[in-house]
């Protein structure tokens, strides 16, 4: 018997094994306490992609398109977990689209549809907390029931555990979370259930006003999960439902659960944060700056370099994602001092436009430091918009920095973001206009419509920002996390989505840049072909 099972459910990217739940077990096996970890998402994309199971949703004469698929699927499956999948951006988008479209067999209605990282199911609403009783009361099902009644409830009974947390970071995992958690409560009414993650902490606020428990959950964990784990696997907590302890923070992750080589990853890659919340907060369309998940905390600069060498050399990985929400300034610093150390590595992660990277020299440092590629949200290229969302970004930095970049051979992963309150279309056209000015220096690019976050400092004075009037998206369902909003102009959320369509992406230049970002695996394959500098 072990104290706590930690679970990771479907569907997310299945691309690196889960750094929650590796941290999670290095902060339990510290304590003294039993675990072992499930990454039940991976496990479901296998089991859903194997050759009998598909073969027999196809039948005896399926499609043309879905015969030419089964008979790829192994090559397409071999091809995403080798680094040849980089050498043919052509090959590898065909492989992506052959198993896409199998895992489109499992959809029993246009409501439900499952891809290489995202999962629906329109008939119901995740933040109604009746529906989601629907599921976890088994009179709904995804198409993840029978995976997870032949499949993981078999291995979960022979870890014999007195307790099963469950991660639900994101949107696409609530409803199969619920359902297995009804699942284990049907057969093991004893088994002590724990829900957490990212998702669940954003619902903190509305789940405590409205006194929300969450069934078939025993215990529900808002923030850090380590020390409140701990607690209850040392039956040192007494009380319910909600837990929320941020007085220990881990960083160090351990991976001896993984079998990192069974991830849909062109080169394994490792998962890694240097620090956890985020430092600037500022942002006011940002849902951490909105309901902070973690407080801020970051690993000691100096020895963060460190780390990435003792990851990589337990687990014979020289890919690392770095997940931190922006990497802090002087973890680059101190990265970029101990690049010697650490040019026999590779990296990716979140930035912010910072003053640092202006330095060309610096950020020639950072490329010799295994730096491949650095993602950064631009959301707009008018300097009204940036400051009225408190961006604290000055464009003429923006494009040093990119400059920079793409001279030191580290591709820029650009997110921009439409539709954000008092934005007029002359501030889109000069979006625009800064993209294809400055395309040459711009690796890949994430085009977006704006989601305003329920608890946005944008609601608090809404007519200052151009907001009319606003109310949650989903009215009748007390977790949502959205508000929709009236425009006191005529460029709304619906405009904003004709001029990207129409305008942004009629654009030659703009269109070529978003057809380079891997489908569906986006920017967790886009460091791949960073590497390479080109597509086919």
């Amino acid at each position: 018997m072990i104290d706590i099972l930690l679970l990771q459910p479907p569907a997310l990217i299945p691309s690196e094994p889960p750094l929650s739940l590796a941290i999670l077990r290095s902060a339990l096996h510290t304590a003294g306490m039993s675990t072992e970890v499930l990454d039940a998402n991976l496990d479901a994309y296998i089991y859903l992609l194997d050759e009998e199971r598909l073969s027999g949703l196809a039948g005896k004469n399926p499609k043309t398109s879905i015969s030419r698929a089964l008979k790829h699927r192994q090559h397409s499956l071999d091809l995403l977990r080798s680094p040849g999948g980089a050498t043919s951006f052509s090959r590898y988008s065909t492989a992506v689209r052959y198993l896409n479209l199998l895992l489109g067999l499992w959809s029993n209605s246009k409501d439900e549809r499952l891809t290489l990282g995202d999962y629906q199911y329109k008939s119901y609403s995740i933040f109604n907390p009746e529906d989601l009783s629907l599921f976890s009361c088994g009179q709904a099902r995804t198409i993840f029931y029978p995976f997870f009644e032949t499949e993981i409830l078999p291995k979960i009974a022979a870890c014999h555990p007195q307790r099963v947390a469950i991660s639900i970071n994101y949107l696409h995992q609530v409803f199969p979370a619920f359902e297995l958690a009804g699942l284990l409560r049907s057969h093991y009414p004893d088994l002590q259930l724990i829900a957490g993650g990212g998702l669940l902490t954003s619902w903190q606020e509305p789940l405590r006003q409205h006194n929300l428990t969450l069934p078939p959950f025993d215990f529900l964990v808002f923030g850090p999960g380590e020390a409140s784990l701990v607690a209850l696997a040392a039956q040192q907590v007494h009380t319910k439902p909600y837990l929320a302890d941020a007085s220990t923070i881990n960083f160090m992750p351990d991976f001896s659960f993984a079998e990192i080589n069974r991830y849909f990853s062109l080169q394994p890659v490792l998962p890694v944060s240097a620090s956890r919340g985020c430092y600037w907060r500022k942002c006011l369309f940002c849902p951490e700056a909105a309901a902070p998940v973690h407080p801020y905390r970051s690993y000691h600069p100096d020895e963060f370099p460190d780390l990435l060498v003792q990851l990589s050399k337990r687990y014979a990985v020289n890919n690392f994602h770095l997940t931190d929400n922006a990497i802090p300034a002087n973890i680059l610093k101190s990265v970029a001092e101990q690049r010697d150390n650490l040019q026999h590595l590779s990296w990716f992660g979140f930035v912010r436009f910072e003053s640092v990277l202006e330095d060309p020299d610096f950020v020639q440092q950072l490329a010799a430091a295994g730096c491949r590629m650095l993602q950064l949200g631009l959301e707009s290229g008018s300097q009204t918009v940036l400051d009225n969302l408190g961006k604290g970004l000055k464009l003429a930095s923006a494009v040093r920095i990119l400059n920079n970049l793409a001279e030191a051979g580290i591709a820029s992963y650009v997110y921009i973001m439409l539709g954000t309150p008092g934005e007029t279309e002359v501030d889109a056209e000069m979006t625009l206009n800064f993209l294809e000015e400055h395309a040459q220096k711009i690796g890949f690019l994430n085009i977006s419509i704006m989601n305003l976050p329920r608890g946005s400092e944008l609601l608090d004075n809404p007519e200052l920002y151009g907001i009319a009037s606003s109310q949650l998206r989903d009215d009748g369902s007390p977790l949502g996390l959205y508000h929709t909003f009236h425009s006191t102009t005529d460029w709304n959320r619906a405009a904003a989505r004709k001029f990207l369509n129409q305008r942004l992406l009629g654009s030659p230049i703009i269109r070529n840049i978003v057809k380079r970002n891997p489908p569906l695996f986006s920017s967790n394959h886009a460091f791949f072909f960073a590497q390479v500098g080109s597509t086919d």
